[in-house]
C-alpha cells in the first residue's frame, strides 16, 4: 500500500505541472488583467509601468516559470486586484466551501443510499418508479434554476430563509444562524448529487441481487435483512465508492455557481470575482487547488477499494 501511494504521488506531480501549464496558457490567451484598468483617468504610461511591475511584459513561458518558482518556495503570489496574499485569500474562503461541500455530500448520501437500495429491492414497484423519477429530476434540473426557485419560494414568498451570505449582517452568527443560511444551497447541491447517485446505487445493488451466492444465502434461511445489508450491500460498495470519489471534484466545481447565487463566502464567490477581474494569481491558485482535490479524491478512492474489498490488491 505504501509503495502504491508513493507511486501515485510521483505520477501526480507531472500531471499537476501539465495542468498548470494549460491553465496559464488559457489565461494568457484570454487577455491581460491590465485591460480592466484602462480608461480616461488612467494614462497609457501608467498601464505600461504597471505591466512592467507585474512582469506581464515578458513572454508567456517566462511568466509561467516565474510563477512556478514562487510556487516551489510556497508563495502563490499576490492578487492583482486587492494585493492580498493568494494563500491567505484561499485559506480564508476554504473553510466555508468545505463546510458547504461536506454537509451537502453527507446529505446526498443519506438520501441516495437508502433510496437506491429501496428502489433495487422493490424493482418495478410504484416506489421504484417514484425514486427513479426523483433521480432524473434531481440530476436534470439546473442548479441555478433550482436555486432561484427556492429563493422565490422560501425567501420572497414565505420569508422563512435568508437568500445570501453565511451569517446575518449585524449579528455574531452562531450555529443556528449558519444552519439557516445553509439550508437552500445544501438542498440544491445534495439534490443534484443524489439524483445521479441513486441510479448508480440502484444499478449496483440490482447486479449484486442477481448473483448466485445471494440465492444460496436465501435458500439457507438467512433473513432478508441480513441478505441485503450484510451480503449484498457490502459487495455493492465498490461501485458506490467510485461514485462518491467522482462526486467530490464535481461538488468542488458545482459549488462555484451555487456560492455565486447565494453569495456564500467561499472559494466559488472568490473565483468568480477573480475571473471577472482577470486576477491571474488568484485564478491559478484556485486551479491548482482544484487539481490537487481531483488527484487526491482519485487516490483516496483507490485506497478505499482495498478497504472495502480485501480481494483487490494495489500494486
Amino acid at each position: 500500500m505504501g509503495k502504491y501511494i508513493i507511486k501515485r504521488i510521483l505520477i501526480a506531480i507531472p500531471v499537476l505541472i501539465g495542468i498548470t501549464i494549460i491553465d496559464y496558457a488559457i489565461m494568457c490567451m484570454a487577455g491581460s488583467p491590465l485591460e480592466m484598468l484602462q480608461g480616461p483617468r488612467v494614462s497609457q504610461a501608467a498601464v505600461e509601468a504597471k505591466k512592467i511591475a507585474l512582469g506581464l511584459d515578458k513572454p508567456f513561458y517566462i511568466q509561467y516559470f516565474v510563477w512556478l518558482g514562487q510556487l516551489l518556495h510556497g508563495n502563490l503570489g499576490y492578487s492583482v486586484k486587492s494585493y492580498q496574499s493568494v494563500s491567505e485569500m484561499i485559506g480564508t474562503h476554504l473553510g466555508p466551501t468545505l463546510l458547504l461541500m461536506g454537509v451537502s455530500l453527507i446529505v446526498s448520501l443519506l438520501m441516495a443510499i437508502p433510496a437506491g437500495i429501496y428502489s433495487a429491492i422493490h424493482q418495478y414497484s410504484k416506489g421504484d418508479y417514484a425514486v427513479v423519477t426523483f433521480s432524473f429530476l434531481g440530476s436534470s434540473v439546473p442548479g441555478f434554476f433550482l436555486s432561484l426557485l427556492l429563493i422565490y419560494i422560501f425567501t420572497v414568498k414565505l420569508g422563512w430563509l435568508p437568500s445570501s451570505g453565511m451569517t446575518t449582517l449585524g449579528t455574531k452568527g452562531g450555529f443556528a444562524d449558519v444552519a439557516r443560511h445553509m439550508v437552500m444551497p445544501v438542498i440544491v447541491l445534495a439534490t443534484s448529487m443524489a439524483g445521479s447517485n441513486i441510479r448508480y446505487i440502484r444499478s449496483a445493488v440490482l447486479e449484486i441481487l442477481q448473483q448466485d451466492y445471494l440465492r444460496t444465502a436465501r435458500a439457507k434461511g438467512i433473513g432478508h435483512f441480513k441478505v441485503i445489508n450484510k451480503h449484498a450491500l457490502r459487495n455493492a460498495l465498490v461501485p458506490i465508492v467510485t461514485v462518491i470519489g467522482m462526486e467530490i471534484p464535481v461538488l468542488f466545481g458545482g459549488a462555484v455557481i451555487i456560492e455565486q447565487v447565494f453569495s456564500w463566502p467561499g472559494l466559488g464567490l472568490m473565483t468568480m470575482s477573480a475571473i471577472t477581474s482577470r486576477d491571474y494569481p488568484v485564478i491559478m491558485g484556485v486551479c491548482l487547488l482544484s487539481a490537487v482535490v481531483v488527484l487526491a479524491a482519485n487516490l483516496i478512492t483507490d485506497i478505499l477499494y482495498a478497504l472495502v474489498d480485501p480481494t483487490i490488491q494495489l500494486d
